[in-house]
């Protein structure tokens, strides 16, 4: 069992020929990600890196049995390409683009609510399971396979925990990176889930950075539901001042709860295995897992 992307995924790009979705999808081809074509308006008919182009995901899903989305479209029609999918049946919407109108995510949220999909993202690196498939824009190489779960906020943060889990001897199920925007598809608590209930999965290492309560939420639930895997936690932006956004649009202290060390302490109440800096990931996972 894989969690949200596996080797017989059928995988569209959207935004397929732009220089984003090139670039991308070429190297999700060569990681081996089964991308069966793309969405470009107006170039339906084509191919390009020997791939079919539609004109609409409606027809991508027709004819080549499209499950997975992943888009690179600019931010003023990404809200829309998100609800195009949504409205194809598309299960699994995966989108990259950085910068989409916090008014426009406040309506797919609203569509997509009646819709049997789930979106990871926006402003997200997107979700790999290590050697069968990389939806998303993150290096391929670092990611092997293995019994680790990664949940991150940050895109290079979930790099860099895949990194030392690899190099301690350890490998990696899936990673999703959840984006850090005001507004997403799937929160941590739900990612968390999706791992906490993923049979090869061993250990779940949660990103999480300041603002919002999305870390303190999945650490509740954690801990109500029997704490039944080892989860290790990370808290960015320790030294962030209050009531400035860093980084990340949804990264804002807002309240006491929201800064980082507020949020550390919820999750060691919780029983999650709290590092005090991301250089001590892969250190904690080889101490649990011995």
């Amino acid at each position: 069992m894989s969690v949200l992307v596996n080797k017989n995924s059928k995988i569209i790009v959207q935004g397929f020929t732009g220089g984003e979705g090139t670039f991308h999808a070429t190297q999700m081809i060569e990681y081996g990600t089964n991308v069966v074509g793309g969405v470009t308006p107006g170039k339906g008919g084509q191919t390009h890196l020997d791939r079919p182009v539609f004109n609409t995901v409606q027809d991508a899903v027709d004819k080549v049995g499209a499950d997975t989305s992943i888009i690179f479209v600019p931010p003023a029609f990404a809200g829309d390409a998100i609800m195009e999918s949504a409205a194809a049946g598309i299960k699994v919407i995966i989108c990259i683009t950085e910068g989409i109108p916090v008014a426009d995510m406040v309506k797919v949220k609203a569509y997509i609510d009646n819709k049997d999909c789930r979106l990871v993202g926006p402003n997200c690196p997107g979700v790999i399971t290590a050697e069968e498939a990389k939806v998303g824009i993150m290096p391929g190489f670092i990611f092997k396979k293995g019994r680790v779960g990664v949940v991150s906020k940050s895109g290079t943060l979930t790099y860099e925990a895949a990194d030392q889990v690899v190099k301690k001897g350890y490998g990696i199920t899936t990673a999703i990176g959840i984006g850090g925007d005001p507004i997403i598809g799937t929160t941590t608590k739900e990612a968390v889930e999706l791992l906490m209930n993923d049979d090869e999965t061993d250990l779940i290492v949660m990103i999480g950075e300041i603002g919002g309560q999305l870390e303190a939420e999945a650490a509740r639930w954690v801990k109500a539901t029997g704490n039944k895997k080892p989860v290790v936690g990370f808290i960015a932006g320790q030294t962030a001042p209050k009531g400035r956004t860093m980084g990340h649009a949804g990264a804002i202290v807002g309240g006491a709860d929201d800064t980082a060390q507020a949020k550390m302490a919820i999750l060691r109440e919780n029983g999650i295995h709290v590092v005090e800096s991301p250089a001590k990931i892969g250190e904690k996972v080889a101490e649990i897992l011995g």
